[in-house]
Formats: C-alpha cells, structure tokens, sequence
C-alpha cells in the first residue's frame, strides 16, 4: 500500500500533532473551564473508545507522530485504559514517536503505573494554586490532597512531569514564587499559561481574570535569572530555564503573542469534530465518516484531509482593546485543552 503523502496545511506549516478529548466530563469545575452546573453529552453523541481508536489510528497513518489525550478529564472516562492500550501499538511498532496525557491528576495514584506499564512517558498535570483553601475556589469540587497524591504516584511511576498552571489575576499571582521553588524542588517543568477567552460563564469575567505573561515574566525576574532557551517541542511555549533550578518554564501566551505561525496541530473532539484552530469556529465532522463505512477508511482520509486544507492561519483571542475579541462560546473541556 502506498504510504499516504504527510498533512500541510495552506501556509506550509506540517500537521504532525493531535489533540484527542475522549470525554467532556470531569470530576472538578474549574472557573475558567466549564460552568459550575455542566450540561454534558448524551454518551451516543460521543465516539466509542474504538471510534477513538480506529480515527487515531488513521491519523497517524497519515503522519500524525505525536497524540496528547485531553478532556475533560480524559482518566474518568470509563474503561479509558482500553484505548491506551489499544493506541501503544503506534508506539511499539515506531509509527508514534509520543502519547501523552493532560489530567488533572485526581486519578493519578490509581493510574500512573498502568500507564506507564503501556509505554507513556510524561505527562501534564493541571494545577493552579497549592493553597488548598484557593483550591476548592478555583476548582469548585476539587480537593488538593488528591491531586498532590496523584503526582506523587507519578513520579514514583517514573513519568516525567510538567505543571501547567493558568496565570489568573488576583487569584494566584502571590504564589508565582512558590510554585517556582515548589517545582524546582521536585524536578517538575513548569508552564504559565494566559486564560483564554473559551465559554459562556456569566458571571466569570475574562478581563478581571486576565494576567499578562508579559508582567508575569517581569514579575519572576525580580527573585529568579531567566536564561532564554532555543528550543521547539512542536508546541506554542517559549521557555526559559531558571539558573537558580535548572528547570524549565515555558510560557504559552496565545493573547500577548500570537505563536500561530508555528501550530503543527488540530483538535478532536469526543463527538468526532476536527477544529483544525482552537480560536476559530470552524470545523469538519469525522463521526459520520467513521460511522458511515466501517470497513473502509477513504471517506474519513478525505475529510481529515479537506479539513486540514481549510487550517487557518491563526486565532482572533485579543483583549487589547480592553474588551474580549474572538471569544469562542464553546467550552474548553468540549474541545480539549
């Protein structure tokens, strides 16, 4: 069988990079992810953990090397460790070079070593402040004991991790220092990352809640020697490493720097949409494919493929003018983060 032609998308950039949500459930509420009282999917509107399989295997057949697994909290969807299991065939025969997991690390003590045990390597734990007080606050159901077990079975289990934490004004701007010394200390990478402009959330504003990397960063360079790194890992963070730590910090600031002119990647979601751009609304809809021919692959091959033709250049999040533009009304758990 000839081997497919790669995905390059109208401005030249390779698609190698996938984002999988395989559920937009999760066990905690945070305030700039989801509503406190979530309407979820009805579980037909979902993709099968075998529909998941099958499309991802497809993607990768058509030079996808790289699948980070997302939700929601992609560990309480149940029998999750199927699909794992099912997609670490990509990386013993070499086809996929990376699987990793974005989780809020409730469900890490009970999964870290099954999942390392299927060939995952590191993976990246969301958690924004570790004042258990703020905790509940910003997660609204979440308990920070939790979380901190689950990154302890982590790394026991031998996974790499990265803290991701969303910069969030007036919220956990006292703990930058901390959370600095904190990963440090533990040998954790660190990621801020700016809040963006995804659901309807009444109540929450997005301006209030907005902290510019820009200050952050001249914030950090009052305790810490920040030594510019020129390094990609086929994502949207600039870093740097702390000379005092040696660790790295990586800062994803899709509002004060737009990093569209590198996106290697597109986003499925668990109902089998393609958003071929976090920030725009259109997409492609894989599930009719996948389930309008089982047996043959074509019809998927060619949608993947007409919607990466449709890729645009870049997003249109910007709070600049000190109102919102290019707010996006579906929610971050829908598409993935």
């Amino acid at each position: 069988m000839k081997k497919p032609s790669p995905l390059i998308d109208p401005f030249n950039r390779t698609i190698s990079y996938l984002r999988v949500s395989v559920t937009d459930r999760c066990d905690f509420r945070c305030v700039y992810c989801m509503s406190e009282k979530m309407q979820f999917l009805p579980k037909k509107d979902l993709l099968t953990l075998e529909e998941l399989d099958k499309v991802c295997s497809v993607f990768i057949d058509m030079g996808i090397r790289k699948i980070r697994v997302t939700g929601g909290e992609p560990l309480v969807r149940r029998n999750i460790l199927s699909f794992f299991q099912a997609i670490s065939r990509h990386l013993i025969s070499g086809k996929l070079s990376e699987l990793t997991l974005t989780t809020n690390g409730s469900q890490l003590a009970r999964f870290a070593q099954p999942l390392v045990d299927l060939g995952m390597e590191r993976v990246n734990i969301s958690l924004d402040t570790l004042d258990s007080e703020k905790f509940k606050r910003i997660t609204r159901w979440g308990r920070l004991d939790q979380v901190l077990k689950g990154i302890k079975a982590a790394k026991s289990a031998g996974l790499r991790i990265k803290i991701n934490t969303v910069a969030l004004r007036k919220t956990n701007e006292e703990e930058l220092h901390k959370f600095v010394q904190w990963c440090g200390d533990e040998g954790f990478d660190l990621t801020f990352i700016e809040v963006m402009p995804m659901g309807d959330f009444g109540s929450e504003d997005r301006l209030d809640q907005y902290w510019s990397l820009k200050d952050l960063r001249t914030e950090l360079t009052k305790k810490w020697t920040l030594e510019d790194l020129d390094i990609s890992t086929g994502g949207p963070a600039r870093y740097v490493r702390v000379r005092e730590t040696q660790q790295k910090i990586g800062f994803i600031t899709p509002l004060t720097h737009n990093f569209c002119e590198s996106c290697n990647r597109v986003r499925l979601t668990c109902t089998g949409q393609l958003f071929m751009c976090l920030g725009q609304e259109e997409d492609a809809d894989l599930r009719s494919a996948l389930r309008a021919n089982s047996e043959n692959d074509e019809l998927l091959r060619n949608r993947i493929r007409n919607a990466v033709d449709r890729k645009p250049k870049g997003h249109d999040f910007d709070y600049s003018r000190q109102k919102i533009l290019g707010q996006m009304p579906r929610y971050m758990s829908h598409t993935g983060g």
